[in-house]
């Protein structure tokens, strides 16, 4: 489950992924396999989310880390290289790593 508070831990990955919208189910597929299978399984991973853009041209994954280094290490690790250069040959790819700075809430009622 995501887990939203301020400050670098966990650390978030927005990676947004650009797809003809011919292929965003095809990414899509790729990407819920890859986290299925091997990224969830490695050390200080907490979540990860995938959204479809509804105009078919964008893939985004949220996802948070409990460190870079947990981060850096799967990466490192050779089992979801096939499916990255996979993903990577029909999108192009946009990573971003960021720290939650503010968080708003409705008011309560």
């Amino acid at each position: 489950m995501p887990t939203i508070s301020k400050g670098r831990t966990p650390l978030t990955f927005i990676n947004v992924f650009t797809v003809a919208p011919e292929n965003q189910d095809v990414l899509i597929k790729l990407l819920t396999e890859v986290t299925e299978q091997n990224v969830r399984h490695h050390q200080g991973f907490i979540s990860a989310s995938l959204h479809r853009s509804v105009d078919g041209k964008k893939v985004t994954m949220y996802a948070q880390w409990a460190s870079v280094e947990d981060y850096e290490s799967m990466r490192r690790n050779p089992g979801p290289a096939p499916a990255l250069e996979k993903a990577l040959q029909i999108a192009t790819f946009d990573p971003g790593m960021y720290e939650v700075t503010q968080i708003f809430l409705p008011d309560k009622n």
